[in-house]
């Protein structure tokens, strides 16, 4: 696996791994166009034959913090250690770009995601009810001072 930035004609490929992870609560091709055409950071995990197995965004909002967006990965490329090279990755960028502190939301149901950020020492500051919609499930918000 090699991580590398997120190509505008790998949205396609990213599309099907939203459906399949978020459902209704998926991002639109238009979404991700406008993340890269902001100049948001987005990384993808790729397999040795080039295909997509993960991605994950990070939005710097200077002066001293960074939102991790969208953190996927394929589900037969789960338990792989793509989710822990894409989320290290976007810590790292973060850091690099001088933020002070990193921050993400993640599904209060979503156990996995949340054992994992909180490996890198995130830890929850807050929750948005029913900020994920149509299912009205609500977020944490974490962070991770650098």
């Amino acid at each position: 696996m090699k991580l590398s930035r997120l190509r505008w004609w790998q949205i396609e490929e990213i599309l099907p791994i939203e459906e399949d992870l978020f459902g209704a609560e998926k991002w639109t091709a238009g979404m991700f166009w406008n993340e890269l055409a902001n100049g948001h950071l987005y990384l993808a995990a790729l397999d040795d034959d080039g295909s997509v197995l993960g991605y994950g965004g990070l939005a710097v909002s200077p002066p001293d913090e960074a939102w991790i967006n969208n953190v996927a990965v394929r589900r037969d490329a789960q338990r792989r250690g793509v989710g822990r090279a894409l989320v290290a990755a976007l810590i790292d960028a973060s850091v690099r770009a001088g933020a002070e502190q990193t921050l993400l939301e993640v599904a209060a149901d979503n156990i996995p995601a949340q054992a994992l950020y909180q490996s890198f020492g995130f830890t929850t500051i807050g929750i948005r009810k029913g900020y994920y919609q149509p299912s009205n499930t609500d977020a944490w918000v974490m962070r991770r001072e650098q």
